[in-house]
């Protein structure tokens, strides 16, 4: 085999191995992300559940099911766009500490230091959200 020939087969044989390498990778990309959406349904199908035996529902489990929404669209926006909407992430934490602070309270009924920290973090996520900059805004 002559060097042109054999540079040939090696560029032929390099794409189709990208091509396969991007197939495997997009393969897994939507496996996983089929399993992340699957997992956000069945454990919100599980905490309403709860709920429903429970008989009632705190405010504590309403956040629960409003982080469950949030994780569920932040899996579709990645769905459908490739992008990870660090947005989503910042306002899930916010809920999440919302939801950290109303427990606290219910539980201790004092304020202390982990209340005002608490609500720090909530004050710097909120900011943070101001910072980030949706991908559509202009510089």
């Amino acid at each position: 085999m002559d060097p042109r020939q054999f540079e040939a087969w090696h560029r032929r044989s390099k794409a189709r191995a990208d091509m396969l390498g991007n197939l495997l990778i997009e393969a897994f990309h939507y496996l996983a992300l089929f399993v992340i959406g699957a997992s956000i349904v069945w454990s919100a199908v599980v905490a309403y559940a709860g709920m429903m035996l429970q008989g009632h529902a705190t405010i504590g489990d309403i956040l629960l099911l409003f982080i469950y929404l949030e994780l569920g669209a932040m899996v579709g926006i990645y769905f459908k766009t490739n992008l990870m909407p660090v947005r989503c992430l910042i306002y899930i934490a916010i809920t999440a500490l919302a939801r950290l602070l109303i427990a606290d309270i219910q539980a201790h009924h004092q304020a202390d230091m982990g209340i005002l920290l608490v609500s720090g973090g909530v004050l710097l996520l909120a900011l943070a959200t101001r910072i980030i900059r949706k991908p559509t805004d202009e510089a």
